[in-house]
């Protein structure tokens, strides 16, 4: 097991975080228009005939020290966000950009204040709480032969696992516009993305028009959590995945991706788990 040497978090002003996000920003608008790259639509036209993955997971959720009020307030955002992505098709050699397609959360266009992660603290900003949506996109897109480009982690790993189903690290969170989730078709086949927002769940699947060749199985090792020279706790662990043909011969164990996150609380993990 590779073992990394986390440094210790740097605190940087609002100042310069405003400053960055103004230079990131331009330079992606830049990337959007000028990078000669063929960009995924959404097309009027019936869904695909064959489901390649899916996923759902429930609106709300209590969170140590979380007002209920974001949660509800992402709600409301996901009703405006979703309609903007639902039943986008990614034909071969065309990309996916989450942000291009949903463009800037703002108040005017009814956004309201929901939950984000800055600095590894809670806070509430207008638009807050899509990033459930950019996860459940992520999650289901690794269970397809689509091609990750980009995709980030939150440095913080703000909350104790509460009943996880899913490995540690296996979402993607999203900031506009640089923090993007972008993905390629690099096959011979059409991908569309189907998302609906039901009563208590956010539901999705990824359809296609040839029938599905292959079958994913994700999973992590490497997990650890350990403590820091500089008095706090992080975590590590790599997202690989099985890949099967649909008689269920393996066909290939292929990484994913590696995460590495500084931990807001303390594990309490006995020392034979903290060490694995």
């Amino acid at each position: 097991m590779k073992t990394i040497m986390h440094a210790k978090p740097i605190y940087r002003s609002d100042f310069r975080l405003f400053c960055g996000r103004i230079y990131f920003t331009f330079k992606r608008h830049l990337k959007w228009l000028f990078g000669g790259i063929k960009f995924a639509r959404i097309e009027a036209h019936q869904a695909l005939p064959h489901r390649y993955a899916s996923h759902k997971t429930p609106l709300l959720r209590k969170l140590k020290d979380v007002d209920m009020y974001m949660q509800h307030n992402k709600i409301h955002n996901l009703k405006i966000a979703v309609p903007k992505i639902n039943n986008v098709v990614i034909h071969p050699g065309q990309t996916f950009s989450y942000w291009k397609l949903i463009g800037r959360p703002t108040k005017l266009k009814g956004y309201k204040k929901g939950m984000v992660l800055k600095s590894g603290t809670v806070t509430a900003r207008t638009g807050g709480g899509l990033c459930q949506l950019s996860n459940l996109i992520y999650w289901m897109t690794i269970h397809t032969p689509l091609t990750i480009k980009e995709r980030h982690l939150h440095g913080f790993d703000v909350f104790p696992d509460s009943n996880r189903t899913q490995p540690f690290g296996s979402g993607a969170t999203c900031f506009y516009n640089y923090g993007d989730l972008v993905m390629e078709n690099n096959t011979g086949a059409s991908f569309q993305l189907s998302l609906n927002k039901t009563e208590h769940n956010l539901e999705g699947a990824w359809l296609c028009n040839q029938l599905p060749a292959f079958k994913y199985e994700v999973y992590e090792k490497e997990h650890y959590m350990r403590s820091e020279y500089w008095g706090g706790y992080t975590r590590h662990n790599t997202i690989y995945r099985r890949k099967y043909d649909l008689s269920g011969n393996q066909l290939a164990d292929e990484y994913v991706v590696e995460n590495h996150a500084i931990m807001m609380y303390a594990p309490f993990l006995p020392d034979k788990q903290a060490d694995n």
